[in-house]
């Protein structure tokens, strides 16, 4: 993706989150959670910009007040066109591969943007590779971010110190139960997918959020795994889905704190070379995946007897202290976005590569 002319406009703004609105319902089959959740969001996106009325934006996208066309007709730069392209495609696969419905909405949106077909196929070649793990690339084992210094050992303790307090596991039968140094390495890595993520959502490019849900993927399979569970992706995101974590929600709540904090498309290349201002109170991410992680230890440890509720109950009571551990390691978290490209995330993904 090439730099945006910066600031945008909020004519631009609006119409690059009103193509994602779009995007997020192309398929029709939204279910009434998650289309909750995209008003949640709409409400939380707008006590970030004043000026764009984001909650009026999800109704009109809703009640069709707006066409896609006239949306499309706003963004007369390249640049920007492109990214509004990029965005949709990130939205439709975030939840798994595409419907019909959102292939044929894509298609028209292309055709709308003017975007080369070329280019187009290339980038939704690479959202699919994402967005759809092999059995192979799902089960392939990481190893950390931090690397095993002494003060890198620290961290580590002082994470599972915290996790053994503010997320006990229930107790379970012997045969079922993950203790000592094998606990102790599944907290470590929840630890490292947390921050990863939320190294990834501080980088301003179109690819980098859209890794966060198949690393969160990988990380609920490896604590499956430790539990003796074998899981494949679509019971893992039933699971996220369960404890109220939204995919597509999700990664449209991360596209718009990017563009509404003027982030978008700054830097290029194959290192950020700098976190932005706009982007050091993000990292969200990583309290997301941090509680995920931890709801994933109880779940399995427990014999999968939570209801939806209690999944969802439990989700955000473990909110709170995976947001203050994410002040904690804010420092790790823009260190790691300074180091990471592309092929690097997409490799991670793979599990080509250490994290």
């Amino acid at each position: 993706m090439k730099d945006n002319p910066l600031p945008m406009t909020l004519d631009q703004q609006e119409a690059l989150l009103g193509i994602a609105l779009c995007a997020a319902f192309a398929d029709g089959h939204k279910a009434d959670t998650e289309r909750e959740e995209i008003r949640r969001i709409a409400e939380s996106l707008a006590t970030e910009s004043t000026a764009l009325n984001v909650p009026r934006l999800v109704h009109d996208v809703l009640l069709k007040r707006v066409t896609l066309d006239a949306m499309a007709a706003r963004l007369t730069e390249h640049s920007h066109r492109q990214l509004a392209f990029e965005m949709a495609v990130c939205v439709c696969d975030a939840d798994g591969q595409q419907s019909p419905a959102e292939r044929s909405f894509l298609a028209l949106l292309r055709g709308q943007l003017g975007i080369d077909a070329q280019h187009a196929e290339a980038f939704s070649h690479q959202a699919e590779a994402l967005a759809d793990l092999t059995p192979a690339e799902l089960a392939a084992p990481v190893t950390p971010v931090i690397p095993m210094t002494p003060a890198a050992v620290g961290v580590a303790a002082a994470a599972a110190s915290v996790a053994a307090t503010a997320f006990p596991v229930v107790s379970v039968p012997p045969a079922q139960a993950v203790t000592g140094a094998a606990d102790a390495e599944l907290d470590r890595s929840i630890l490292n997918y947390a921050l990863l993520n939320g190294a990834l959502e501080l980088l301003p490019q179109s690819w980098a959020s859209m890794a966060i849900i198949p690393l969160q993927i990988k990380m609920v399979y490896g604590v499956g795994q430790a539990h003796g569970v074998a899981l494949d992706q679509g019971h893992i995101r039933e699971f996220i889905a369960a404890a109220g974590v939204g995919l597509t929600s999700q990664y449209l709540e991360q596209f718009g704190r990017k563009l509404l904090g003027g982030l978008l498309g700054k830097v290029v290349g194959k290192t950020l070379g700098g976190v932005g201002s706009a982007g050091t109170g993000m990292a969200f991410s990583f309290a997301t995946t941090y509680a995920l992680g931890h709801l994933a230890k109880r779940y399995y440890a427990g014999g999968r007897v939570m209801s939806t509720q209690v999944l969802k109950d439990t989700y955000q009571s473990l909110l709170p202290s995976a947001k203050q551990l994410q002040t904690q390691y804010l420092p790790q978290i823009q260190q790691k976005a300074q180091t990471l490209d592309m092929q690097q995330v997409m490799n991670m993904v793979r599990g080509k590569q250490a994290l």
